[in-house]
C-alpha cells in the first residue's frame, strides 16, 4: 500500500481542480486516513485540504468547546420541539396577519425534508496553532427557512446603510485609501492599523443583539418590511439564533451564545450589532478626517 506523501504527492501532479473534486473520494487514502487516525479537511478561508491527527482535533474542539461555553447538553434530540416552535410561531404570525401566505410558505418547514443539524469543525492554518473553526451545518433544519428568509429581507437594508464603513473586496479598499490621499489627508505621520474580532458570530450577544437590530430598523424609519412588523421581525430572529441543536460525539448539544455559523442570518446579525459598536467610533474618526472600514470580521483603521 502507497503512503500517505505518496498519495498526496501523486495528487500535486494532477490539475488542482481536479484533484481537490477527487481528493476526498480516494479509497486508498482513506483507508491510510482511517488506519493513522488522520482527519481530512478543507480549511478555513484559503480552500485547500489540511491533514491533522484525529486526536489533535478532539482536544482543541474539546478545548474550544470550555472556552467559549457556548454549548449546553440536551437529555434528548431537539428536533421535532424545534419543529412545532417553529410551526406554532409561524401559524400565528399568519393567523394576526403578520405575514402573507407566501411568505409564510418561503418559511414554514416540510416534515418530511426536516433533518437535525450537525456540528463539524474546520482548521485555520493561517493562525498559529492552526486552531479550528465551529460550522453547525443547518441546511434541513426547521429554522433553516426563516433564516434565509430573514437574511433576504434585512441584508439589503444593512448594506445600504452600512456601505461607507463596509469593504467589499482588495479593489474597494484601493479606491479608498487612493481618494484619502488624493484628498490630502495621508501624510508621512499617517499609521494603518489592522485588528481582527475573535470568535465575533459564536460570542454574539444574543438578547442584545436582537435588541440593536430593532434599533437599525427604527433608526432608518422601517416599522415594517414587506408588510411585516417590526414585531414579528422581533419573534421571528430568535428562534434562528436560540434554536440550533445538533448532535456532537453521540451527545445532543444546543447553543446558548451566539449564532451559528452555518445559518445565513447570523452573519447579518453579526453586522448589524458591529453597525452599533462603530457608530461613535465612525463618527469621531470622520471629524478628524480619518479613515475606517470593516471588512466580515476584519477592521482597518488609519490615524495620524
Amino acid at each position: 500500500m502507497k503512503s500517505l506523501d505518496e498519495i498526496i504527492k501523486q495528487y500535486q501532479k494532477r490539475s488542482p481542480l481536479l484533484w481537490i473534486s477527487n481528493l476526498p473520494d480516494d479509497e486508498p487514502l482513506r483507508k491510510i486516513l482511517k488506519k493513522g487516525q488522520y482527519v481530512l479537511r478543507v480549511t478555513d478561508k484559503s480552500g485547500i485540504f489540511h491533514i491533522g491527527h484525529a486526536a489533535d482535533y478532539a482536544k482543541k474542539a474539546e478545548a474550544y468547546r470550555k472556552k467559549t461555553c457556548a454549548y449546553i447538553e440536551l437529555d434528548s434530540d431537539p428536533l421535532w420541539s424545534v419543529f412545532d416552535k417553529v410551526i406554532l410561531l409561524l401559524n400565528g404570525l399568519r393567523a394576526k396577519k403578520h405575514i402573507l401566505s407566501w411568505q409564510l410558505d418561503k418559511m414554514i418547514p416540510k416534515r418530511e425534508k426536516v433533518q437535525l443539524a450537525y456540528l463539524y469543525f474546520i482548521p485555520k492554518p493561517h493562525k498559529i496553532g492552526t486552531p479550528l473553526r465551529p460550522i453547525v451545518s443547518s441546511l434541513h433544519m426547521p429554522t433553516t427557512g426563516i433564516s434565509k428568509f430573514l437574511d433576504k429581507l434585512i441584508r439589503p437594508l444593512f448594506d445600504k446603510y452600512a456601505r461607507s464603513t463596509t469593504i467589499i473586496d482588495g479593489v474597494d479598499l484601493i479606491q479608498r485609501l487612493e481618494a484619502y490621499a488624493t484628498n490630502g489627508y495621508l501624510n508621512p505621520t499617517t499609521y494603518f492599523c489592522t485588528f481582527d474580532i475573535t470568535d465575533l458570530y459564536i460570542m454574539l450577544p444574543q438578547e442584545e443583539s436582537f435588541d440593536i437590530l430593532t434599533e437599525f430598523l427604527l433608526q432608518y424609519g422601517y416599522h415594517k418590511i414587506q408588510n411585516i412588523p417590526i414585531d414579528a421581525i422581533r419573534k421571528l430572529a430568535p428562534i434562528v439564533i436560540k434554536e440550533n441543536g445538533f448532535p456532537y460525539e453521540n451527545i445532543f448539544y444546543r447553543q446558548v451564545i451566539g449564532g451559528a455559523l452555518g445559518s445565513v442570518f447570523t452573519l447579518t446579525l453579526a453586522n448589524i450589532l458591529m453597525w452599533k459598536w462603530e457608530k461613535q467610533l465612525v463618527h469621531r474618526l470622520t471629524i478628524s478626517n480619518e479613515i475606517y472600514g470593516r471588512y466580515f470580521k476584519c477592521i482597518i483603521k488609519k490615524y495620524t
